[in-house]
């Protein structure tokens, strides 16, 4: 199947300039088309997923992909689908922030291969040394305000303010377009469907002010992802779900994508993942005839943890799953431990003969020596998975995972992690 139809067969097409004459640029041979990453924080999150996929995607098609970092856009801040202006960060942190990006994007592209090699660059390389009053001049006058008011990113801001930094977002993004243009011959900018405009602003720019005949230029947008409950797709009970492990564990990442609703996975599955189209239309007889078993999310999860993090994070994921929803705590590692209990309440504690009474107050599980009787005595305290109702529970003699964690539970489902130094 050639590009075009495998991303509309996987509804990852949304706009597009001209289907017939990109199916047929497409089929000529090597396309060069990139898409933008701004560093707004020292990670991407999964909303930027699905770009950098389709980018695999052309690029595993034979294509060569540009990933440009915004270190100079990131300096503005982009006003799509954004309610009220960006908090402006440092010239130094949007750097550190930008070199981690990169970093981020060579996981998921190949800069090596001798065949399509995709290329990394960064625009402020050239709107760094821009010179406001040659800019204004032979840029700016290219675009005329009443379609930059016309354009859905700045209209949607037009009745709660924009500030002439961010109604200028357009034009940095449409010279990146004509400088890739003019230096790697990149013939597409593909993007969320907020970015349209932007899009097609630079198609007109590179359109009005190239030398030499221009080839045909192209545009492409992805539909932007949603959720069937109308939560906000990327976002949990802890804010953004990150690529970086550190700021989202593996277990939480694979976490999120095997608690996705029945009338999302097929969707992701075609979205975010390299399943044949055969393959997930198999997994999609088994969401409508037995959804119980979960096969299709759990392919999902699998799938996308792998790709993220790798084949160990995946497998360490999963025994920890394993280990909290059927029990086996006491088969994991200290680390394993802290990435499965991460988000829990957690005390540290020194005194190893700690009675069983107090150990539960300094975790934090009860506020009351009372309290902390009753618990134990209706049976509702579990320590490793291990139910104890007996107040003169010796907690020195128990085994602790990892040879220093306790995990307490409440009930079903109220857990507390606790330490001993």
């Amino acid at each position: 199947m050639d590009i075009f139809s495998e991303l509309k067969g996987r509804g990852l097409i949304y706009q597009h300039t001209d289907e017939e004459a990109l199916r047929k640029r497409l089929a000529a041979g090597p396309m060069t088309l990139y898409c933008g990453f701004d560093p707004t924080a020292d990670s991407l999150h999964i909303g930027s997923l699905l770009p950098i996929l389709v980018l695999k995607r052309f690029q595993l098609a034979g294509h060569i992909p540009i990933a440009l970092v915004g270190g100079g856009t990131g300096l503005i801040g982009d006003p799509s689908g954004k309610a009220s202006e960006r908090v402006l960060n440092p010239k130094e942190v949007v750097e550190q922030w930008a070199d981690k990006i990169k970093d981020q994007l060579g996981h998921f592209l190949d800069f090596e291969t001798k065949e399509s090699p995709a290329i990394v660059a960064n625009n402020y390389d050239w709107l760094g040394s821009l010179q406001v009053i040659e800019f204004l001049r032979d840029i700016g006058k290219n675009f005329p305000l009443g379609t930059m008011l016309a354009k859905d990113s700045v209209e949607a801001r037009m009745s709660k303010g924009i500030s002439y930094t961010e109604f200028s977002y357009m034009i940095l993004q449409s010279y990146d377009y004509l400088k890739l243009n003019e230096v790697y011959g990149c013939e597409m900018q593909v993007g969320g469907s907020d970015q349209w405009g932007n899009i097609t602003g630079g198609i007109d720019l590179i359109r009005r002010t190239s030398v030499n005949q221009v080839k045909e230029i192209h545009g492409l947008t992805m539909p932007l992802v949603t959720k069937s409950d109308g939560v906000k797709f990327g976002k949990t009970e802890g804010g953004a779900v990150w690529l970086d492990a550190k700021k989202t564990s593996p277990y939480k990442f694979y976490q999120f994508w095997l608690n996705t609703d029945d009338r999302d996975v097929i969707k992701f599955l075609k979205y975010f993942t390299f399943l044949s189209l055969n393959e997930i239309e198999a997994l999609t007889e088994g969401v409508e005839k037995e959804p119980e078993k979960r096969r299709a999310q759990r392919s999902l999860a699998d799938e996308v943890t792998k790709l993220v993090h790798g084949q160990n994070a995946l497998d360490r994921a999963e025994k920890i799953s394993k280990a909290l929803f059927g029990g086996g705590l006491k088969d994991l590692s200290a680390a394993e431990v802290e990435e499965g209990f991460s988000d829990v309440p957690s005390a540290t504690i020194d005194n190893p003969e700690i009675g069983f009474v107090d150990l539960l107050i300094q975790a934090g599980v009860v506020s009351s020596k009372r309290q902390a009787r009753e618990a134990i005595e209706n049976g509702s305290i579990y320590i490793n998975d291990i139910r104890h109702s007996d107040l003169e529970t010796n907690v020195s003699q128990l085994d602790r995972l990892g040879g220093k964690y306790l995990v307490i539970r409440r009930g079903k489902k109220s857990y507390y992690l606790v330490k001993f130094n």
